[in-house]
Formats: C-alpha cells, sequence, structure tokens
C-alpha cells in the first residue's frame, strides 16, 4: 500500500463577525481616502510616491502574515503567505491587459491612477462575491475541488500554448460592446468626471468605459485567480485578505513595473507552471480527502496532500525562475524588449 504523507493538522480559523467587518472597514476606508485624494489633484505619481506606497501595502501584508504566524500558528500563515503571493504574480498579468487598456482608450497620464483605483475598487467587489461562491460551493460539494483542479489544469495548457504574444490592441469583451452602445458618449475627457454635460445632454466619458474596461477584465482574471488561492486555503478570510492586499499594491506595480513587463517573456510560461502545479495540488487534495471506493479494491488510495510549506516554496522558486529566465533571454536578445 503506498504511504500516506500528510502535513500537519491545520488548524480551523474562527473568526468572530466583527473581524470580518473591521477588515473590510479598514481596506474601504484606505481605498475611500485615496481615491479622494487622487480625485482632488489627478496626476501621475512620482517614483518616490509609488515606492513609498507599495512599502506600506507590502509592509502591511508581511505583517498581517507575521501576526498571524504568532496568534494561529504557521500552517494558516503559510496559506496566507502562498495565497498572498500567486494572486500578486497573477494580478501581474492583468497589468499586460490593464497597459493596453489605458493605450486603446488613450487615456491622458495624470487621470490613470484614478482610473486604476475604481477599476481595483469594482475588482474587489466583484471578487468578494466569487469568494463567497466559491466557499459556499466547497461547503456544499465536496467534489467541486476536481472542478477547480481540471479548469486550473486547463487554463495552464492554455497560457503555455498561447507562449510569448505579441498582442498590442485591446478588444472589447460583449459586456464593453454592449454599455458603449448603451450610453451615448463624448470622445472628450472632462477630468475625472464619469459623466458630463453638453448641449443640454448627460454624456458618457471615455473615462468611465475605462474603468468598466478595468473592472470587468479583472473579473475574467478572477476565474483563474480565485480557484487557485482555494487550492492553496480553505479559509474564505485568508481569500478575502490576500486578495486585497494583493489588488491595493497594484496602481503601484502598474506604474513602477510598466517596462519590466517588457522583459517578463516568459511570464506566461511561469503562471503556466504555477497554475498547473495548483491544479494537481487540488485534484490530490480531492482525492485525498474522498478516497474513491473504487480504487484498490474498494479500500480507495491513500494520497498525497502536499503540505503548504511544499507549496510556498514551489510558488517562490517558480516566480524567481521565470523572472531571472525573462531577464536572462531578453538581456541577450534585447530586440525582444519592444519600445
Amino acid at each position: 500500500m503506498l504511504p500516506t504523507l500528510l502535513p500537519a493538522a491545520s488548524a480551523d480559523l474562527d473568526l468572530a463577525a466583527w473581524a470580518w467587518w473591521a477588515t473590510i472597514g479598514v481596506a474601504a476606508a484606505v481605498l475611500a481616502f485615496d481615491i479622494v485624494v487622487i480625485a482632488r489633484r489627478p496626476h501621475r505619481p512620482s517614483t518616490r510616491e509609488l515606492v513609498a506606497a507599495l512599502v506600506v501595502y507590502v509592509g502591511a501584508a508581511v505583517v498581517f502574515g507575521l501576526g498571524l504566524w504568532a496568534l494561529a500558528g504557521g500552517q494558516l500563515a503559510g496559506e496566507f503567505f502562498a495565497g498572498w503571493l500567486t494572486e500578486y504574480s497573477l494580478s501581474v498579468d492583468n497589468l499586460f491587459i490593464f497597459i493596453l487598456i489605458m493605450a486603446s482608450f488613450r487615456v491622458p497620464e495624470r487621470y490613470q491612477q484614478f482610473a486604476l483605483m475604481i477599476g481595483i475598487v469594482i475588482a474587489i467587489i466583484l471578487r468578494g462575491l466569487f469568494i463567497a461562491v466559491g466557499a459556499a460551493a466547497i461547503n456544499a460539494f465536496s467534489w467541486i475541488f476536481y472542478v477547480f483542479g481540471a479548469f486550473l489544469i486547463y487554463t495552464a495548457w492554455t497560457l503555455a500554448k498561447g507562449g510569448e504574444t505579441d498582442d498590442d490592441e485591446y478588444e472589447q469583451n460583449r459586456f464593453m460592446r454592449m454599455m458603449s452602445a448603451r450610453f451615448p458618449a463624448t470622445e472628450e475627457y472632462d477630468g475625472t468626471k464619469l459623466f458630463t454635460s453638453s448641449s443640454g445632454s448627460r454624456l458618457a466619458t471615455p473615462l468611465f468605459f475605462v474603468i468598466l474596461a478595468l473592472g470587468t477584465t479583472d473579473l475574467l482574471f478572477a476565474l483563474d485567480s480565485i480557484p487557485a488561492i482555494y487550492g492553496l486555503t480553505d479559509e474564505p478570510y485568508l481569500v478575502l485578505v490576500a486578495n486585497l492586499f494583493a489588488l491595493m499594491g497594484l496602481r503601484q506595480l502598474y506604474f513602477l513595473i510598466g517596462g519590466l513587463l517588457k522583459k517578463l517573456v516568459y511570464l506566461s510560461y511561469g503562471l503556466a507552471v504555477l497554475l498547473a502545479f495548483i491544479g494537481v495540488k487540488l485534484v490530490l487534495h480531492a482525492l485525498h480527502e474522498n478516497e474513491l471506493p473504487f480504487l484498490n479494491g474498494g479500500r480507495g488510495v491513500p494520497v498525497w496532500d502536499i503540505p503548504i510549506s511544499v507549496s510556498l516554496g514551489a510558488i517562490v522558486v517558480i516566480l524567481g525562475v521565470t523572472t531571472a529566465a525573462s531577464l536572462w533571454r531578453t538581456r541577450r536578445n534585447p530586440e525582444l524588449v519592444q519600445d
């Protein structure tokens, strides 16, 4: 019989309702403050401003993880760090599309920060709904992990098949085309206003459609990222907090690493390996939990449930190798980096 290799027993995170609301309240206050400040003074943020904000967000995530380690143990802390790193890495892939959206709508640099903030708020709300649906599905159907795992493996295959892409245009999805037909619009920006008046008519500004494009595009990415993080932790609270920290630091990454993104030529392959790994982990977890009766003469087959320490190490290695290999390739072949 195959040996059963089990991780250390995972602690349950039993939180009172006030902890959920406090987390949501703090995140909402921080985002509202950012939106108000940016709306009052639209500008392209300086490097110093971006680095300071990113250090605060990343530092807060690290402090949260260490605090979780002290209060709830290394298992849950490891799940949070693995989920946070995964969400951050998948969010970097979003930035390619965000850059294309900004270019397609010809968004002036001074308004891009505001558009990103509103788009991120929409993304957080929509992801919150996805997280709740995912938690309900996991509680109701034990076989949902097979579905999540198979979906992630399929997504990994499509990413790897796409390889190094040269797409430099943004194509509107069906929802965006419907909204464009529904709202009369002007081609002129009017500060950070989403609607403006012209000749007695109320018209949507291009910024309105930019924000819709950013929010709905992220929702499509959430179809991959939410199952992926549920492959690392089954605690909805950790899924929510990991998403909050990843998305709240996304605006700074957009401005800081815009040029570096072009050098990450192997990013699709790296993310494909990452999603495939988590997909396999989900399938193994489902087999471990269910021990299908038709295997091994009706006794089931003990399956290795990959510990979070192995998952966290694999994530770090995959992301590190992807970045190093991409930078090495573009350094030897600078023509791959398009202006």
